[in-house]
């Protein structure tokens, strides 16, 4: 496990972490409460679990943790998510879009509502988000934007149109807001994990096993890691250390950037 305590460099700083209930982005928002950030986590799940994440993350790391409902098909709901960090934590320094949504199927037969679903969360939402806090992070000359793309942001798989649209919409929209914010001390930056073992991805094995006919542990290891020329997923804790890193001052310079974490995968 990465020794997340050990960087304090972000004390005081307000992060903002989409689909932070789970997987990546609790990883993410635990690393950066590390680093000494309030932070304000958001996503589905049990209550009474995420009441449990939010608290220990107070207790463990000595900052202030939220739990903002917002749906992210709202733009109204994303724009209070940003509102309830200006208001109660004083800023939105950090904006870390990592909420994602999947769904897998042959293009003649993929669902007209789960394509607008998943480009509506998947990108549309990076937009209401970023739309939301860029002003804030302007005002104050400082700010970290870090979309949590994929690795089909720079390339496709079968099954996956809405996912791999959405996620290339992504790695653009990142340059843009780059350029737009260069000037203002604000960097945009996307991560692009290759597989990582998470809800998410647990959860797309069974359309794949259908759409391709495959055992379980034929798409685990002939699709999923087939890909990744380590054989080995990524970690959580792997990616959380580059969100890190993007948000620190070291990484003043790096700004839109489209950052590939796969075990090689895009290196083919």
């Amino acid at each position: 496990m990465t020794d997340l305590t050990s960087n304090a460099g972000l004390v005081g700083k307000v992060a903002i972490v989409t689909g932070s209930t789970s997987g990546i982005g609790l990883g993410i928002a635990r690393g950066l409460a590390a680093s000494g950030a309030h932070v304000v986590i958001n996503g589905l799940g049990d209550a009474a679990g995420i009441e449990a994440e939010r608290a220990g993350i107070e207790a463990e790391f000595g900052v202030r943790c939220l739990y903002s409902p917002a749906n992210m098909l709202s733009a109204d709901e994303i724009a209070g998510m940003v509102g309830l960090a200006v208001d109660e934590l004083s800023s939105a320094d950090i904006l870390v879009n990592n909420a994602g949504i999947q769904f897998v199927s042959p293009i003649e037969e993929f669902p007209d509502d789960k394509f607008e679903a998943i480009m509506r969360i998947n990108l549309m939402a990076v937009f209401h988000s970023i739309k939301a806090a860029l002003p804030v992070m302007k005002a104050r000359g400082w700010g970290r934007i870090i979309n949590v793309a994929s690795a089909h942001a720079l390339v496709a798989s079968p099954f996956k149109s809405a996912y791999v649209a959405a996620k290339h919409g992504v790695a653009g929209l990142t340059k843009t807001v780059a350029l737009e914010a260069a000037t203002h001390g604000v960097t945009a930056n996307a991560i692009c994990p290759g597989y990582v073992w998470t809800p998410l991805v647990e959860k797309q094995i069974p359309d794949t096993m259908a759409a391709r006919g495959l055992t379980k542990e034929q798409v685990i290891h002939d699709v999923l890691l087939e890909a990744q020329p380590t054989k080995q997923f990524v970690t959580v804790d792997q990616v959380a250390a580059l969100a890190l890193f993007l948000a620190s001052d070291a990484a003043a310079s790096v700004t839109g950037a489209i950052l590939p974490i796969d075990g090689g995968w895009t290196a083919h």
